[in-house]
């Protein structure tokens, strides 16, 4: 039996706020309380005016297109690192303990910030580029550092919905250990498990995610009632959702939210996510109030994230 197709999410479950006055340098109390609003009770929202230039995305695209037309055995001779840099091969497993969890029929190319490798932090290292693919480096290069500034802006907007100084989070995330992909996904054809879909349900481990996807769609958002709904695609838009660094750190006043993608347009989807991560050595534990989030205990980010890229992506440590 095919998985059934989800409910068209309600655009008032997942607000489209207009970015524009924060990107600007001004304070908007009622954009801050928007954003504030849907962290809480969502964990996921759309953003417009958000400043980022459709040319960088349109760059990445036709780059990454190339890239992933090209046969296995190229494509693999950068095959993603232990650092999680380089190419994520189509189909592949990830894993819950000792037993194969499920398949993802995603193929991804990863990069972040280039640096030398540190024996006190899994997370640093250079990138890894294939061959003749300088405009991929360029593009790629471009976007993060666009899409970092507007990063610090939503941190700014997170700190003072908390009533947090402004720049609490943003000090979290000096010498980011954030990390920018480019997905393909081939369509899929009424899949029958949510073992073997786009990419299983999750959530992102870090501090949020900045998501373009193109018009195809395929996003799903699972409902605090446990309901699987779509979250269209927007002209001009981004889709942030929060991750569960962010949802530990703010002590479960903010929500990390599961979702999936099921690409069932008969095309190929193409998206572009920047999980932004904070600095190698932040710890991950509650940072307000004075209850422990249950479950969560104290380490850092390197030792959190680096424990959960050894079950996600497996194909980097054999």
């Amino acid at each position: 039996m095919a998985i059934p197709e989800s409910r068209r999410l309600a655009f008032k479950e997942i607000p489209i706020i207009d970015l524009s006055l924060l990107v600007s340098g001004k304070t908007d109390h009622q954009t801050v309380e928007d954003i504030g609003t849907a962290c809480r009770e969502v964990g996921f929202l759309y953003i417009k005016n958000h400043g980022i230039p459709k040319r960088l995305i349109d760059d990445i695209l036709v780059a990454g297109r190339e890239v992933f037309s090209r046969p296995v055995a190229q494509k693999e001779e950068v095959l993603l690192d232990k650092r999680i840099r380089g190419y994520l091969p189509l189909g592949y497993r990830s894993y819950d303990g000792e037993s194969i969890a499920a398949t993802s029929n995603q193929e991804g190319f990863w990069m972040g910030p280039d640096r030398p490798v540190k024996t006190d932090n899994r997370l640093d290292g250079p990138n890894l580029w294939p061959k003749n693919s300088q405009l991929l480096r360029e593009s790629l290069e471009a976007y993060y550092e666009a899409v970092t500034d507007l990063a610090i802006v939503l941190q700014t907007a997170f700190a003072l919905t908390l009533g947090l100084p402004e720049n609490f989070f943003r000090e979290l995330f000096l010498d980011q250990s954030s990390l920018l992909k480019i997905n393909h996904y081939p369509p899929q054809h009424n899949p029958t498990t949510v073992s073997n879909i786009g990419v299983v349900p999750h959530s992102d481990e870090g501090g949020f995610t900045i998501l373009w996807q193109d018009s195809t769609g395929g996003l799903e958002v699972e409902s605090k009632g446990g309901e699987w709904v779509v979250a269209p695609p927007i002209e001009e838009t981004f889709v942030i959702n929060l991750g569960d660094a962010m949802q530990i750190w703010t002590n479960g006043e903010f929500s990390s939210t599961p979702h999936r993608v099921i690409n069932r347009s008969g095309v190929d989807r193409y998206s572009i996510p920047f999980f932004v991560s904070p600095r190698w050595d932040v710890p991950v534990k509650p940072l307000l109030g004075s209850v422990t989030t249950a479950g969560s205990f104290e380490e850092t980010f390197e030792q959190y994230q680096s424990k959960h890229h050894r079950r996600i992506f497996p194909v980097a440590f054999a």
